[in-house]
């Protein structure tokens, strides 16, 4: 087991007191601590006592910074990788530093804590297990409008970040794609004095965001689509299918199960129907 060299530390997403006494333990433990903003996180350092060099690291500066963390690690020093809010390397540029220490044979941990999406997932109620992250999605219309295409028949939850200058443009576009019937969960400002979470369909989001200013931080949670229907299928149709399926060496079995599959019919039934073929 390698020598642990990069901590990745989850920081407060609202109130400072949901930082981790481990959190804490492994700020105040490790040599340095590269930052998202040194100047946030100076803040929060110097709330719990905590007196630590200190790097800036974020999306700007990774290809230059992350080298240059890489040979202090290598060196054998230890860093705390933390962000503004919540996870290091979750739609975060911190991935890179991670990937370049297990490149490098370097040992990598976390500090579990918060992180906005799962905890606007639990807070919507809406199916979760099964989920697809997103992040932010693309800032040119364009390209924002076929990455919600793509993602029209998705069938998972879907979890987006949104500003809350972009929210209403992006309300219309989930609007175009995906109809005004889906529900959705807009959750703000989590964890902070304003928290709230409200859950409607995505045409009343749009009209109550368009008489309503936007204010924090949002991360949306979208119903997915509904199942498409299984193609109905005569009797007569089923026994052809059947056959000819049977015709290229399949056993029945095989056969009842995949047309099961298809037509959403029960499989034991299927076979009962052409047990005679």
């Amino acid at each position: 087991m390698n020598r642990i060299s990069l901590y990745l530390v989850a920081t407060p997403i609202g109130n400072r007191a949901d930082l981790s006494p481990r959190a804490v333990e492994v700020l105040g433990h490790v040599d340095f601590v590269a930052a998202e903003d040194t100047r946030t996180s100076g803040l929060l350092l110097s709330y719990y006592g905590i007196k630590k060099p200190m790097v800036s690291y974020f999306e700007h500066n990774r290809w230059e910074k992350g080298p240059q963390i890489l040979e202090r690690l290598r060196a054998g020093q230890t860093c705390a990788l933390v962000t503004d809010a919540g996870m290091p390397a979750i739609s975060d540029p911190g991935q890179d530093l991670v990937a370049l220490c297990h490149d490098a044979g370097l040992g990598v941990s976390a500090i579990p804590g918060p992180c906005a999406f799962v905890t606007a997932l639990a807070m919507s109620g809406l199916p979760s297990r099964r989920f697809c992250f997103e992040g932010f999605l693309e800032s040119a219309s364009a390209a924002r409008r076929r990455q919600l295409e793509e993602l029209a028949r998705e069938q998972r939850t879907l979890i987006f970040y949104e500003a809350p200058h972009r929210l209403g443009r992006t309300l219309a576009d989930l609007v175009a794609a995906f109809g005004q019937n889906r529900q959705i969960c807009v959750v703000r400002e989590i964890s902070k004095i304003y928290e709230e979470a409200r859950r409607m369909d995505l045409g009343q989001a749009l009209e109550f965001y368009g008489k309503t200013a936007p204010r924090g931080e949002f991360v949306l949670v979208v119903e997915g689509a509904c199942a498409p229907e299984p193609p109905l299928l005569s009797g007569e149709e089923l026994l052809q299918a059947a056959a000819a399926r049977m015709a290229e060496g399949k056993p029945k079995s095989v056969v009842a199960k995949e047309l099961a599959r298809e037509y959403g019919l029960g499989r034991n039934e299927i076979y009962s129907r052409i047990k005679d073929l």
